[in-house]
């Protein structure tokens, strides 16, 4: 039979809000009710939720904005529901919520925080506990120093002080539960975003020394050194030129998933992902971001998580990634690695294609206290294996640095 405007709305209603839900609606319709179902899906779900003007995820944001801010709250948990069930992340729906607060007032985005907290719970995606105590309260600075760098502080005014140095195209949020749980420790903490990134300045377009140079003065100007420096991937590069450069910096390392230089292949595939941005925008080089950053099981296990990552690369402005997709391109401290005379942690993820295993090996066993674990994880650790890699940042911490012991044996 051929479709007419009932069917493809009920096509596109089902699409939104999930079959079961559409069924209960138009199953249970009555003879008062009937024309009602037929006239909604026919003209809200065929003739507007089915124009091509918006993407599916725009206009869910506006129908639960809409209905929270006319106070129809059974119409914006439905949505909200819906929204979790197609992987909606936990980012969108807090400025989302935020956008209500600023434009129809705090009482109905308290009201939203209340019903989506209590559908993420549902939905099995709880959000874990944050109290805003003042060791675990995030305190945001920038530094007085130029070019002007976002720093985001937690932790006591005490104990050995943590510096958490994010991967290309991210941002300093990508430390949130690291941070948090080393705070609860009782370590200070410090997380800052690379030049360019997040709400740190850009200033022209800067090479890996200009990026060692911007930890240097941030760890400088919190007057808390000698810190633990823990560099992810692009930050793990920064975290070697440190210790090599401020040595006086540096009381301890994490290595994880980064390499001391790339083979050519890879540096030809950075500049040429640079010329892709420049031209393409971050669009363009997400998908195969996305499947360096995370393996592929993850990506099945956890569709929400996969897409807030992809959000937040999608943020990155392109002259950023680019820039710094030219300096990676450029690195080599393989001949400084024999002078880290520091206890060294170097993480590896068995699935990473972006910084293999091989590579990561090289790095533990040029640098002469360093340990190397490998973790079931891609590139990204913290994500895919956090409470591995945060278990083992904290035995690192507890059993190599404050007690001064001899390097464990590689894993």
């Amino acid at each position: 039979m051929r479709q007419d405007d009932f069917d493809r709305g009920l096509v596109q209603r089902r699409a939104v809000l999930g079959h079961e839900w559409v069924e209960r609606s138009t199953s249970n319709a009555t003879a008062f009710t009937a024309q009602w179902q037929d006239f909604i899906t026919r003209t809200a779900w065929h003739a507007v939720w089915g124009r091509e003007g918006l993407d599916t995820e725009t206009r869910r944001l506006l129908a639960m904005t809409t209905t929270l801010a006319l106070g129809r709250l059974e119409e914006f948990e439905m949505h909200v529901h819906a929204a979790l069930a197609a992987g909606m992340s936990e980012v969108a729906l807090q400025d989302m919520l935020q956008m209500v607060a600023l434009y129809a007032g705090v009482p109905a985005a308290n009201t939203g925080f209340r019903i989506t907290a209590a559908a993420l719970k549902a939905a099995g995606r709880p959000s874990p506990p944050a109290p805003l105590t003042p060791t675990l309260r995030e305190r945001s600075f920038h530094t007085f120093s130029q070019p002007q760098t976002h720093v985001v502080l937690q932790g006591p005014e005490s104990g050995t002080p943590v510096v958490l140095c994010h991967a290309l195209g991210l941002d300093l949020s990508m430390w949130s539960q690291v941070a948090g749980r080393l705070a609860t420790l009782g370590h200070p903490v410090l997380r800052y975003d690379l030049q360019g990134h997040g709400g740190s300045e850009l200033a022209g377009s800067p090479s890996i020394d200009d990026l060692v140079e911007d930890a240097a003065r941030v760890v400088q100007e919190w007057n808390r050194g000698p810190v633990v420096f823990v560099g992810l991937s692009l930050g793990g590069m920064v975290a070697q030129g440190l210790a090599i450069r401020y040595p006086n910096l540096v009381r301890a390392l994490v290595l994880s998933n980064t390499v001391a230089s790339y083979p050519r292949e890879a540096c030809e595939g950075f500049l040429a992902r640079a010329a892709q941005v420049r031209t393409g925008g971050m669009a363009a080089v997400a998908d195969a971001a996305m499947q360096r950053y995370l393996s592929p099981e993850f990506q099945i296990r956890d569709p929400a998580a996969t897409r807030q990552l992809r959000e937040l690369l999608l943020r990155c402005p392109p002259v950023t990634y680019a820039a710094c997709c030219e300096a990676l391109a450029g690195v080599n401290w393989h001949d400084g690695l024999a002078g880290i005379q520091v206890p060294t942690w170097v993480v590896s993820g068995a699935s990473d294609l972006a910084a293999p295993t091989a590579l990561q090996q090289v790095l533990a066993q040029r640098i002469g206290l360093a340990r190397h674990t490998i973790l079931e994880s891609g590139h990204l650790p913290t994500l895919e294996a956090s409470e591995a890699f945060s278990a083992g940042l904290e035995a690192f911490l507890s059993e190599r640095v404050e007690s001064g012991a001899a390097p464990a044996n590689r894993d």
